[in-house]
C-alpha cells in the first residue's frame, strides 16, 4: 500500500479531487495516481451485432451500429487522456510532481479492486458525471466503491479546502478502534486538533470508550477534545461539526448490517449527504 488513487471524471468535482489528491499525497509523502475508468455502461465497447436477426434488422444498420460503438470510445478515450493531462497539470501545479497516469474501460470498482494492493488512500468526488450538485444524493459508483473497497477513501465535495481540524464520529466499536489508531500514526492528520465525539447517552461505559480513545490520541501528539452527546445520531454528528466549524468528518464506512440499513437508512449515507466538508471514510 504505497500510493494516493484519485478517481477523475468529467464532473465539476474534478478539480477538487485533483487539489484533494495532491494535498493528501504531500502529506504522506507517496506518489499519486490519476485514475479514468470509462464506465462499460455508458462507453460499451464495440459490440456483436450478428446476433440480432429479430424484426427490422438489416446488415448495413449493424455494421453502422458497431462503426459508431467504436467512435464513441475513441472519442470517450480521447476526452479521458485530455482529462488526465489537465488533471497532471492541476497536481503539478500544487507540487506534486510524484504522478502516474491510469486509464481503464470498465467498472469502477471493479478497477480499483485489482488496484488495492497498491492503495493506501483513495480520493473521490462526493458525486461522479451522472449527478448535478444540487442532488443530495449520492452518486451510485461512490456508494459502491466504499462498500467494496477495502482502503480509507477520502471524499471531497466540489470545492477542496486543506483542512485545520478534523470531528471523529466514535462509538466505541472495533472499527472505531481501528480509526483512532490510524489517526494517531498517520501524517495525513498530524498536526489537526480531535474532536473526538460519541452521541448517546453519558454512562460510565461510554466515558471509559472515549478516554482510552483519547489517551491514544495525546499519547500521539494530538490536542483532543471530546463530547458525549445526546439525541439523533446524524442531526447531532452535524449540528456539532457546524457549531465548531470543524473542517473535516471522519468516520467508520457502513458499520452496521445491509437489513438494519435497508430499515432504518445508513449513518455514512446520511452524513455523506448533508456534510459540505470533506469526509475520511475507514474501514
Amino acid at each position: 500500500m504505497t500510493t494516493v488513487v484519485a478517481c477523475i471524471d468529467g464532473s465539476i468535482h474534478a478539480p477538487a479531487v485533483c487539489d484533494c489528491a495532491a494535498w493528501a499525497s504531500l502529506r504522506i509523502e507517496a506518489p499519486l495516481m490519476l485514475l479514468h475508468v470509462l464506465d462499460h455502461q455508458r462507453y460499451p465497447v464495440p459490440g456483436d451485432y450478428s446476433g440480432n436477426i429479430g424484426l427490422g434488422s438489416r446488415e448495413h444498420l449493424l455494421e453502422e451500429l458497431t462503426a459508431l460503438d467504436v467512435r464513441r470510445g475513441r472519442l470517450a478515450l480521447e476526452q479521458g487522456r485530455h482529462m488526465l493531462q489537465a488533471a497532471t497539470a492541476r497536481v503539478v501545479a500544487r507540487g506534486q510532481e510524484d504522478v502516474e497516469l491510469k486509464q481503464r474501460h470498465g467498472d469502477l470498482a471493479q478497477a480499483l479492486r485489482e488496484l488495492e494492493e497498491r492503495t493506501r488512500l483513495l480520493v473521490m468526488g462526493k458525486r461522479g458525471e451522472e449527478r448535478h450538485d444540487s442532488d443530495r444524493s449520492l452518486g451510485h459508483q461512490l456508494e459502491r466503491v466504499i462498500r467494496h473497497i477495502h482502503r480509507p477513501i477520502l471524499i471531497t465535495p466540489q470545492v477542496f479546502l486543506p483542512p485545520r481540524s478534523l470531528m471523529f464520529a466514535f462509538d466505541g466499536r472495533p472499527t472505531a478502534n481501528k480509526g483512532i489508531e490510524m489517526i494517531a500514526n498517520s501524517p495525513l492528520l498530524k498536526g489537526m486538533p480531535v474532536h473526538l465525539v460519541m452521541v448517546g447517552a453519558e454512562t460510565g461505559a461510554a466515558w471509559a470508550h472515549i478516554r482510552r480513545a483519547r489517551q491514544t490520541l495525546v499519547e500521539a501528539g494530538f490536542d483532543v477534545l471530546t463530547a458525549i452527546c445526546e439525541g439523533e445520531v446524524e442531526r447531532t454528528l452535524h449540528n456539532y461539526q457546524c457549531e465548531k466549524r470543524i473542517d473535516l468528518l471522519v468516520m467508520g464506512a457502513y458499520g452496521h448490517s445491509r437489513l438494519r440499513e435497508l430499515l432504518l437508512g445508513s449513518t455514512t449515507n446520511k452524513m455523506l449527504a448533508v456534510t459540505d466538508t470533506p469526509v475520511l471514510l475507514i474501514h
